[in-house]
């Protein structure tokens, strides 16, 4: 599988999601706000791979700011990371992120500022490798969850390309597979961006494991026609009482599974989870440019001046989630008490 993002000397590469799969181009960032125009312009996208470019590039923003005078060179840092923090609303991965960064340099506060720039990169690193590890994790987690043989729906792409590497949800399905489990996945297109067709059929063909797309329109009727064992779907962030945003038409197919009795799990990191809101209520929804409903490739298909709402997210409430998966183990209602209290265990 292609790396979703590394670096490449004192820059930051990604693979251009955009060109996918017709092409593998590689996007560099020589500067943060490269980074940031990187994830606003769906070069990158997926909550953790989100989390990972921005420290990414809050590191190449230290080591390129303008001044090595330490308060100054602190009044630089502090301005990219809200320039950072506007990048995309939704994600809290890329707030935990950026948190993270400025964690290290108040550690460091009293070193020099090389020493602070050497440890920022270090750092991005960490976050990167530490996501891999905890998707395995998710994985091995959630693969016990899956019947042998399986037909799984998942939504969007929550697969490496979404993260630093493995997958969330697609990381569950990758590991039921190598447990020698016969998988098959039905992926929803994700409109507008087609995620679903591009990316996660492309992914799953490149690992050997079956896969159809249907239009997103057409989930209810395969769940009412039998066969559908689970829907496993990734999260851009997860209140604190379990209730789940992530790619819009995730809550359609939460409530379809619900009232075709066929279990709905999210798999995703605990850096997902933001415990500061109570509830989904309070979690900003992003709305993107009408244009990605209204055209294909640069050709509007409606009529001209056809008005378009295209929010990226919606807000799946707690109900209709059977478990989270995280990389602590698999969490059960009620999540109020379980999110919090798998924040205080330690990793196995």
């Amino acid at each position: 599988m292609v790396p979703t993002i590394e670096w490449h000397g004192l820059d930051v590469r990604m693979v251009d999601q955009r060109k996918l799969p017709g092409h593998v181009q590689w996007y560099t960032c020589r500067s943060y706000r490269d980074v940031i125009r990187g994830i606003r312009n769906m070069v990158i996208r997926g909550a953790p791979a989100i989390g990972i470019a921005a420290a990414m590039g809050l590191a190449i923003g230290a080591r390129r700011a303008g001044s090595r005078a330490p308060s100054r060179f602190f009044h630089q840092f502090e301005q990219i990371a809200e320039e950072m923090l506007t990048a995309r609303p939704t994600a809290v991965n890329l707030r935990w992120a950026v948190e993270r960064m400025q964690a290290v340099v108040e550690r460091l506060k009293d070193s020099p500022v090389e020493q602070i720039v050497e440890a920022l990169r270090r750092e991005a690193t960490s976050i990167l490798n530490e996501d891999i590890e905890m998707n395995r994790a998710i994985g091995r987690y959630g693969e016990k969850l899956l019947p042998d043989p399986a037909l799984v729906m998942t939504h969007c792409n929550a697969g490496a390309l979404a993260t630093g590497g493995y997958g969330t949800a697609l990381g569950v399905i990758r590991a039921a597979a190598s447990a020698g489990k016969k998988i098959r996945v039905i992926a929803g297109e994700t409109r507008p961006w087609l995620q679903g067709l591009r990316l996660t059929s492309f992914e799953l063909k490149t690992e050997g494991i079956a896969v159809t797309v249907i239009v997103d329109s057409a989930a209810g009727f395969m769940m009412r026609s039998g066969g559908i064992d689970a829907v496993v779907t990734g999260a851009d962030r997860i209140a604190a009482n379990g209730d789940v945003v992530n790619k819009i038409g995730t809550y359609q197919l939460a409530v379809l599974a619900h009232t075709n009795g066929i279990p709905f799990y999210v798999a995703a990191p605990l850096s997902t989870v933001d415990l500061s809101v109570s509830s989904g209520d309070f979690i900003p929804v992003e709305k993107r440019d009408p244009s990605e409903v209204t055209t294909i490739a640069g050709k509007c298909l409606g009529p001209e001046g056809v008005e378009a709402f295209n929010p990226a997210f919606d807000i799946t409430p707690a109900e209709y989630v059977d478990a989270i998966i995280t990389e602590k183990g698999v969490l059960r209602p009620p999540y109020d008490r379980a999110l919090r209290e798998a924040f205080d265990r330690p990793a196995a």
